[in-house]
């Protein structure tokens, strides 16, 4: 089935640390030309969504505010339909304002939580902190929520874990499996073909994570396409998830299109 929509992950893929990967700004001029429905699908959980907005604006890549998903608009949204009570929050403090409509638990309590919320708290991680959000779930065994599942990401430093290692320790530790509102949940790409109002099998990811981007869509019925760009490394090509492209840079979507035409 033809390809009709696109779904990019930010990071990696459009920028890499403070700087626009080549040609992506033209590649998204040419997605907008061409009329092709698309939405932004990131698993950011440090940052609100206009502060990408903003990250994006000052490199010449003007993204829309409505067309981004992140993982705390949806766990927001989750909360509110199947959860009573405060919620403990592990995100960075600029990522709550999307529960701001939520009650939220005392930051000293280690018990009485209806949720526990785990988002990428980067060097904020340490054992205290740890430990408060195991002994709150083993307290009253509410749902973990986690902001993704994605293991690392590329830095400006290097590779730096990200929040589905804690996430796994958390749920090894307590023995509850983890609410999972980002990639590669089939749910968020889920939640994110129906804004867009798109079949899977005619939407296409592209991101830099072989199995949060390229393997979470492929379970979820999605087309996946792997750039070379942000966290990729050569032994990916060596794995068993299988990406339906390979392209050099985001910059090759446009030529890769053409050619499927």
């Amino acid at each position: 089935m033809p390809i009709k929509a696109l779904l990019f992950d930010l990071d990696g893929v459009l920028y890499v640390g403070e700087q626009a990967v080549p040609g992506a700004a033209e590649t998204l001029a040419w997605v907008e030309e061409r009329g092709i429905p698309h939405l932004f699908l990131t698993n950011t959980s440090s940052r609100p969504v206009e502060a990408i907005v903003d990250k994006l604006s000052h490199m010449g890549i003007p993204v829309d505010a409505a067309d981004i998903l992140t993982p705390p608009l949806a766990a927001a949204a989750w909360l509110h339909e199947y959860v009573e009570g405060p919620v403990a929050l592990f995100v960075p403090a600029a990522s709550r304002q999307a529960f701001s409509d939520l009650a939220w638990l005392d930051e000293a309590a280690e018990s009485g939580a209806a949720a526990v919320v785990v988002g990428d708290l980067g060097e904020a991680w340490d054992f205290a902190t740890l430990n408060r959000a195991f002994r709150l779930l083993m307290a009253d065994r509410p749902p973990l929520v986690a902001l993704g599942m994605t293991r690392y990401w590329q830095a400006p430093d290097g590779l730096r874990l990200d929040v589905g290692a804690m996430v796994s320790a958390l749920s090894y530790a307590s023995g509850i499996e983890p609410v999972v509102l980002g990639k590669p949940a089939a749910a968020f790409f889920q939640a994110a073909l129906s804004r867009l109002g798109c079949r899977a099998q005619e939407t296409l990811m592209i991101g830099d994570d072989l199995v949060s981007d390229c393997g979470g869509a492929q379970q979820a019925g999605l087309k996946a396409a792997l750039v070379k760009t942000g966290k990729f490394r050569p032994q990916d090509l060596q794995q068993s998830i299988r990406p339906d492209a390979v392209l050099d840079s985001i910059a090759g979507l446009p030529s890769w299109w053409r050619d499927g035409d």
